[in-house]
């Protein structure tokens, strides 16, 4: 995971950089208006704030280029998304606010209509586009958490498989009581794979698998039917791991084998 971990800290990195830019470019555009904002209204000093920012024509190429293969690599279908926000398009005949890209801020490219020089597309259209990369960028972020969970989420169900493979050898070799065992232990890390995903918490510092199993059922994560199947399957289990009942039946042990394959099969 120390690949996936430098990932995420590039991302954090690539993202403060991208807020920069986002607030040095609107420095550079409106000077005033925002050294108005910062003294009349956030009561901050405007000067240390400026100070803070990169100069946004040093900076945003190699910002871009950094971004743009993190976008190839983690997120191809908003790429040439990212991309058009910059360049100029190569059909574009005329420039106008509507087309007006990131590159034409860079080579001050100012458009004008009438005697009053009145501005039609200008520096004040590319901030938003510094905007909507920064958006691309971040969406990234929500991708690659999403990645990790689907892949930690493959690897515990690979994981949870071949536990559950090994509980059946020892059900076949005359070991109930251990298989019931292990068949408990893979139903309760399910469940706390659940808890985690659909951000539930217990109260108990040490809960069994009726809390694990009542918390699920009342946050609806399955219903009341399945609720009572999962209860069937503790009842089964506590004849394999409590000494002072019956010992399980072979249908006992096939019934919590096959129920606890269901469980870490069909609910998620």
């Amino acid at each position: 995971m120390k690949q996936t971990e430098q990932l995420a800290l590039d991302l954090k990195r690539l993202h403060n950089q991208g807020v920069n830019l986002v607030n040095a470019i609107q420095v550079e555009i409106f000077p005033e208006e925002l050294e108005a904002h910062f003294v009349n209204n956030l009561k901050k000093d405007f000067e240390v704030f400026k100070k803070s920012l990169p100069v946004f024509r040093n900076t945003y190429q190699a910002w871009y280029s950094e971004a743009q293969i993190v976008i190839k690599r983690l997120l191809p279908l908003r790429l040439n998304d990212f991309i058009s926000l910059y360049e100029i398009p190569k059909a574009r005949k005329e420039v106008k606010k509507e087309n007006y890209t990131i590159e034409d801020y860079l080579r001050n490219t100012i458009i004008t209509s009438g005697f009053d020089k009145k501005i039609i597309a200008g520096p004040g259209d590319a901030i938003p586009l510094v905007q909507q990369q920064l958006n691309i960028l971040d969406s990234v972020t929500a991708r690659l958490e999403s990645t990790i969970s689907e892949i930690t989420e493959i690897l515990q169900a690979e994981l949870l498989d071949k536990i559950l493979a090994a509980a059946k050898e020892l059900a076949k070799s005359g070991l109930a009581r251990s298989a019931g065992g292990i068949c408990s232990a893979i139903i309760q890390q399910h469940m706390e794979t659940l808890l985690v995903k659909y951000g539930l918490k217990l109260a108990k510092k040490s809960p069994g698998l009726k809390d694990y199993n009542e918390i699920l059922q009342k946050a609806e994560v399955y219903d009341f039917g399945t609720g009572r199947q999962i209860q069937y399957l503790i009842d089964l289990r506590d004849l394999c791991v409590k000494t002072t009942k019956k010992a399980p039946t072979i249908t006992d042990i096939e019934e919590l084998l096959a129920g606890t394959e269901k469980v870490i099969k069909t609910i998620y």
